[in-house]
């Protein structure tokens, strides 16, 4: 050790709380614990979500009879240091149990497997496969340390949290204290025994933990599977052994959207769209700051954040080429009169279903010729994958009919290659249109963004569309500003156009419509906001 190098008893975990310098005597504990009024109530009633989510656990545990189902609510996760990001549970628990915002971080949902058919009901009434828990962190009495030391759970920190009753009177689950979590997983697990599945990429403790019990049965799903019988058994066996069973069920049933879910979307689209207003006020200072990007997101996230839980997905404000980047989340470019700019943006409201909602404006308000020339080409393209938007249609049919409207479009100014027509560049051998739309035209929609992405392919992509789906339809043409295969008036011209879809008895529904999308309509409206 040189002479410039000091020691000390305090390991590296510990030196985190030097900042806070929190007394440690027992006068201070002593005190700090006592003379508190009791508590008021939190004044917990049953959430709307009740009925809807005792049926889609029904509609799980039918898909997985006989397993242990496990799915984690997610951990606080640092944000830098000893900070943490704001919480958001996964996207499979707060389907499963209505819980949304901020609520139970630690908390997971366990479908305890009974006689087939003795389980907790649907709200129809139709009996299940399992019985639902919900292990929580619940509210520690003022006599705990928790209380006042605890930074991440303790009540002078975050608050009070629910008690297990108040949570099993907001959810309808049996609620149990999280200290009991892994006696319950483990229990009669082995050879044999209970299958116990995990909702993986939502708590790698709980997946750790569930590898831990596993091992100590000595059980190895793949191993097991492969030790049946006959091949069949054995490819039976891995459909339900295997993690990947639960997490793909969890997304598919997430497929149709019941009324609740429709509600929330909605409510969505509609914060949505203020926020949208919000922005068109806002683009005279946007233009006059040198990060004008900045002043659209800020403006649609204060809005988020003011009408809802937050934004779904970083806002995409992105400026004249910018535009051609599709994902362009930096956000920090001029805005300049004569430009275009797209806002794609959602708001996630609290029961964190977002909207995914993209309109490409014209910053002075009037869209130029050639501006106005590929806007047209974008939005008829969206229309004619509305136009097979129905019952019976395939989930790929919505690709398939925007993209005969872009490759025409691009035959017709000539921008194909030489001798290549719009039919040979639709053919799988072609594909050439693609070059300035490499992106897909759709995607489901709901507590994600891009929502059941674990779907299997026939059930998303192949996949009929059905009364309850909702997803977006969104072509864009994206010319970049280097772009040499285009004529000059087209370079640095960015265009999307995307709304949110709904499939009907006898159609569908934009629940976005209240949002112009016709040029014309978009001219008026910028004008009527800015006055």
């Amino acid at each position: 050790m040189s002479e410039n190098t000091t020691s000390s008893d305090q390991s590296i975990e510990e030196r985190g709380s030097n900042r806070s310098q929190r007394p440690a005597s027992r006068a201070f504990k002593n005190f700090v614990m006592s003379q508190w009024a009791p508590r008021a109530d939190l004044g917990v009633s049953a959430s709307r979500a009740v009925p809807f989510t005792a049926t889609r656990r029904a509609a799980l545990s039918t898909r997985l009879p006989g397993a242990r189902l496990v799915i984690p609510a997610g951990p606080l996760r640092t944000r830098s240091n000893d900070t943490d990001y704001r919480f958001r549970p996964h996207s499979a628990f707060a389907h499963l149990t209505g819980l949304g915002t901020d609520q139970e971080p630690d908390a997971v949902l366990v479908l305890e497997p009974v006689e087939e058919g003795t389980g907790d009901p649907a709200a129809d009434g139709t009996p299940s496969n399992h019985h639902a828990v919900l292990y929580v962190r619940p509210l520690a009495p003022r006599d705990n340390e928790e209380f006042f030391a605890d930074a991440r759970y303790g009540e002078f920190w975050v608050g009070a949290r629910p008690t297990l009753a108040d949570v099993e009177t907001l959810t309808g689950i049996e609620a149990r204290h999280v200290d009991e979590l892994k006696d319950a997983l483990a229990k009669d697990v082995g050879d044999g025994g209970v299958v116990l599945l995990v909702m993986t990429g939502a708590d790698e403790e709980i997946e750790t933990l569930v590898d831990a019990i596993r091992a100590e049965a000595g059980l190895d799903l793949a191993e097991r599977a492969e030790a049946e019988a006959s091949a069949e058994a054995a490819e039976r066996a891995s459909d339900v052994l295997d993690d990947a069973a639960l997490v793909e069920a969890a997304s598919e049933i997430r497929l149709l959207k019941d009324e609740l879910e429709i509600e929330h979307l909605r409510e969505a689209v509609a914060r949505t769209i203020e926020g949208f207003e919000a922005v068109v006020r806002a683009l005279p200072r946007a233009v006059a700051h040198r990060r004008g990007e900045r002043v659209i997101e800020t403006t649609f996230d204060a809005n988020a954040r003011l009408e809802g839980n937050a934004v779904g997905y970083e806002t995409i404000a992105a400026a004249g080429d910018h535009a051609t980047t599709l994902h362009w989340i930096r956000n920090d470019g001029e805005v300049r009169e004569g430009d275009l700019v797209l806002l794609d943006g959602g708001v996630e409201v609290d029961s964190l279903y977002t909207a995914d909602v993209t309109r490409t404006l014209p910053v002075g308000g009037e869209y130029s010729d050639v501006q106005r020339r590929i806007y047209r080409a974008v939005l008829d393209a969206a229309d004619a994958a509305f136009a097979v938007a129905r019952p019976g249609a395939r989930f790929r049919d919505l690709h398939d009919a925007a993209m005969e409207v872009i490759a025409a479009r691009l035959e017709e100014w000539g921008l194909l290659p030489d001798g290549v027509t719009a039919a040979e560049a639709l053919g799988q051998d072609g594909q050439q249109h693609r070059r300035w739309m490499v992106h897909g035209t759709s995607h489901h929609l709901g507590l994600d963004v891009h929502d059941c992405a674990q779907a299997r392919r026939e059930m998303y992509l192949d996949g009929e569309l059905t009364p309850g789906m909702v997803f977006t339809i969104e072509p864009g043409l994206y010319f970049k500003a280097d772009d040499l295969a285009v004529p000059e008036e087209y370079r640095g011209i960015g265009v999307r156009i995307e709304d949110d879809v709904l499939i009907t008895a006898d159609g569908n529904e934009n629940l976005s419509a209240a949002l112009p999308r016709e040029p014309e309509a978009v001219e008026a409206w910028m004008a009527g906001l800015r006055g």
